[in-house]
């Protein structure tokens, strides 16, 4: 798929609020509109032939809400989940409507507030190599959290199956 930087979000509109968390070693944020809430982890039951990243479905007070293991989708490697690795229930936007989704992390870090001067665009990485679920790159002290964009790190197909198994 190519890299397409007019999907992109100017820098001065991607600022704001952001849910940060971690995934390996590098942190990611999330806008905190898209935040339904943080659950601890809680048993996930599988659902045959699902790809590895969907994990399978939970009972949130009563409604089936699929859940995502975000490292997996973002093909880094598979580890045991701690008493930090909790669930982030997301509101995601598709062409079908809204889909309500729980995805894994390693830990949640913080809220954070980040100004549109702290933001870079993401840099072009050649055609071959699918960005456009990253909204941009915030310069926090001497690291960098890579912002997401929820409703494309899930592609459409994704999404249908997500759908399905809810």
């Amino acid at each position: 798929m190519e890299n397409n930087p007019s999907n992109r979000g100017e820098v001065s509109t991607i600022e704001g609020k952001y849910l940060t968390f971690t995934l390996s070693q590098e942190e990611y944020g999330i806008g905190i509109k898209k935040i339904r809430e943080i659950i601890r982890l809680v048993p996930i039951t599988a659902i045959p032939e699902m790809p590895a990243y969907i994990k399978g479905v939970i009972n949130l007070r009563g409604r089936v809400i699929p859940v995502v293991d975000l490292r997996l989708r973002f093909n880094m490697p598979e580890i045991d989940y701690t008493e930090r690795t909790c669930i982030v229930v997301v509101e995601m936007e598709s062409a079908d409507g809204h889909a309500t989704i729980g995805i894994v992390v390693d830990a949640v870090s913080e809220v954070m507030n980040i100004k549109a001067g702290d933001i870079e665009n993401t840099p072009e990485f050649g055609t071959r190599l699918n960005t456009d679920y990253i909204l941009g790159l915030a310069k926090m002290g001497k690291g960098v959290k890579i912002l997401l964009d929820i409703d494309r790190a899930l592609s459409a197909r994704d999404i249908s199956v997500l759908k399905s198994a809810d």
